[in-house]
């Protein structure tokens, strides 16, 4: 029975942590792994504090990053060193949204599930979608 209790508290915390890949940005993104929610925090200063250690600065879930219907989530950051947010995966689904903090907001929040495999038949007769800037196309396509 005492296994059993112990159980329960182990499963609850369970996390995974990703450091944003952006090189000159301190920040770390946090995602619950049944329940797909994102938070943040990254190193601060503390103003008007002389030999200060600082403070870590948190960023709750906003918009698009909270609860999600229970499954198994992970972060994954990208290779791209100007990239400040991440994706949030679903393992068991193949869904996938980009999160990252909105400063105005001060929240994380991300985009809205998409699943490539689900959304290539709908998206067939549909434009292309094109990079944004600063985004370099993928090897082997035009």
């Amino acid at each position: 029975m005492g296994a059993i209790l112990l159980a329960g508290p182990a499963a609850a915390a369970s996390y995974e942590f990703v450091p944003a890949p952006q090189i000159d940005l301190n920040r770390v993104y946090r995602v619950d792994k049944v329940t797909g929610e994102v938070t943040s925090c990254q190193y601060g200063l503390r103003e008007g504090a002389v030999g200060s250690v600082g403070v870590t600065v948190c960023y709750g879930a906003g918009e698009g990053a909270s609860a999600q219907p229970p499954s198994e989530y992970g972060l994954v950051a990208s290779r791209h060193t100007r990239e400040a947010g991440v994706f949030r995966v679903n393992y068991r689904t193949g869904e996938m949204s980009i999160c990252y903090v909105q400063l105005q907001k001060e929240a994380v929040v991300c985009t809205a599930q998409a699943n490539p495999a689900a959304d290539e038949g709908a998206a067939a007769g549909a434009a292309p979608v094109r990079p944004g800037p600063g985004a370099t196309p993928s090897q082997g396509r035009p």
